[in-house]
This record gives structure tokens, C-alpha cells and sequence, in this order.
């Protein structure tokens, strides 16, 4: 082991095993991310004061928007990952494509589930789907911490090669030192974002319908990209036009549109409800 490198925290990604049955630390991210987006989202809701008066939907109405994102995140999540990442793949193996208990899962892929389910949702119940959509936005860096900490309980998606002193030799990675990009993502994409989110909201922003979700945008596209400059590119992939990889090319019109929502978020005049 080269000087310096930590060792892996070997875990075991199975949580508890009964049987057949087994529960995995990554189903669990997403459960538990699941419930605390929820949990939030119902706070967030009921806090007149950050609406400027009524929210324009109701806690339950949230309650029962939590099974349409879920389904969204799930199916979006793993088509994406099946279409941006590893069709030829899956072309010949489309029997793994259900399979989602062994990992693969597409944040823009499920970001795109989670727009259609937040439209369909708002339009089934009348609803303003800039307003959901904020709302969804708020939680959602909840949901990615922990996935990403479950991608390095797995030890998977680790970074580049490097020699910084918290390098880490991953038992799949080979015997060189990596950056443990999963950590990086997990600050950058939910702590850090999450609490930048949570600044906006408590400052009027949810008065001003869909500069969440263009904040959001950003800055999980900016986010992305900077730990993408440490994170291992897939190998069935690996680097593509200029250097990029698909994680950067995939956040460039997620920025974009972002920046659209922000820019028409500002001009519209701040709304006050009774």
C-alpha cells in the first residue's frame, strides 16, 4: 500500500440478510432520504411566513405527491442510468434492466422522473408545479447525501488516481490511492446545497415560483462538475469530447435551464398570499 493511503472502512453493503431477503444500505439511502425529504417538505408546507400567507398546496396534497416522485426517481433514475450510461449493455442483458438492488441509478435520469411525476402531479390536482417543484428541489439534496454515502459504503464511483493524504485505496479500485469522490459529492451536492437552498427559502424565495428549482439546477450542475475533476470516470465510458465526461456533459443543459428559471424567477414580482 503506497505511504499515506487510508484504508477502505470495509462494509458490508447488506444491512440485514433474512433468507432470500435482503436489505442493502443503498435501498435504505433512498428510503430514508425519502422520508426526511417528506418530513421537511411538510415543515417547509406548514411555515406560512416563508410563503407570504398560504402555500398554494396543502400537507396532504404533499402526502400524496411522496408515491408519484418516488415512482419518478426510481423509474427515471434507472432508465437514465440504462440510456446515458451503459445501453449497449443493457441491450443484450435487458433482464438486469429491473434489477436496481445491484446499483446503477442516473441522478439527471431521475431528475427528469421527478419533473414529469411534479407536472403530472400539478396538473391532476390543479396545483402550481413551480411551487411543487421548489418544494421538491428544497428536500431533494437530502436524498442525495445519502446515496452518495452509500455509493462509498459500496465502494463504488471512486475517484482518480491521486497522492493527497486522505486518499483511499478502494478494494475494487486497484492498489493505488483514490480520491474518495462519493465523500466530495455528498458535501457538494447535499450538505452544502441543501443548506444554500435552505438560506433561499427562509429569505422569500419559495414567493418567487421556480427560483428553487433553478438554484437547484445550478447548483448541483456546478457541484457535479467539479467533483467529476475527481471521480473516476465510468469504464464503459470513460473520458469523452475535450475531456469531458458524461456527468459533465449531462449538467450543462441542467445549468442552462437554471439559469432560465432564475433569470424569469426575478422578474416576475415577488407574490404575497392571503
Amino acid at each position: 500500500m503506497p505511504l499515506f493511503a487510508l484504508p477502505f472502512p470495509v462494509i458490508d453493503p447488506i444491512l440485514v440478510s433474512i433468507g432470500p431477503f435482503a436489505i442493502r444500505w443503498y435501498a435504505l439511502s433512498y428510503i430514508i432520504g425519502i422520508l426526511l425529504g417528506w418530513f421537511y417538505a411538510r415543515t417547509i408546507i406548514r411555515n406560512e411566513k416563508l410563503w407570504g400567507g398560504k402555500a398554494p398546496m396543502t400537507v396532504a396534497d404533499f402526502d400524496d405527491f411522496v408515491l408519484w416522485v418516488t415512482l419518478g426517481i426510481i423509474i427515471g433514475g434507472r432508465a437514465g442510468y440504462v440510456l446515458f450510461y451503459n445501453l449497449p449493455y443493457f441491450s443484450t442483458h435487458p433482464w438486469e434492466i429491473l434489477q436496481i438492488w445491484s446499483g446503477g441509478m442516473s441522478f439527471h435520469g431521475g431528475f427528469l422522473g421527478c419533473v414529469a411525476a411534479v407536472m403530472l402531479f400539478g396538473w391532476h390536482r390543479g396545483i402550481s408545479i413551480l411551487s411543487l417543484g421548489d418544494v421538491t428541489c428544497a428536500v431533494g439534496p437530502i436524498g442525495l447525501f445519502l446515496g452518495r454515502v452509500a455509493n462509498f459504503i459500496n465502494g463504488e464511483l471512486w475517484g482518480r488516481t491521486t497522492d493527497v493524504p486522505w486518499g483511499m485505496v478502494f478494494p475494487t479500485g486497484g492498489p493505488l490511492p483514490r480520491h474518495p469522490s462519493q465523500l466530495y459529492e455528498a458535501t457538494l451536492e447535499g450538505l452544502v446545497l441543501l443548506a444554500i437552498l435552505a438560506i433561499l427559502v427562509r429569505k422569500g424565495a419559495l414567493r418567487r415560483p421556480g427560483l428553487i428549482i433553478g438554484t437547484f439546477a445550478v447548483g448541483y450542475g456546478i457541484a457535479r462538475s467539479v467533483c467529476e475533476l475527481f471521480r473516476q470516470p465510468d469504464p464503459q465510458l470513460g473520458f469523452l469530447w475535450g475531456g469531458l465526461t458524461m456527468g459533465m456533459l449531462l449538467c450543462i443543459p441542467l445549468i442552462l435551464a437554471g439559469i432560465g428559471f432564475i433569470v424569469v424567477a426575478l422578474r416576475r414580482p415577488s407574490q404575497m398570499r392571503t
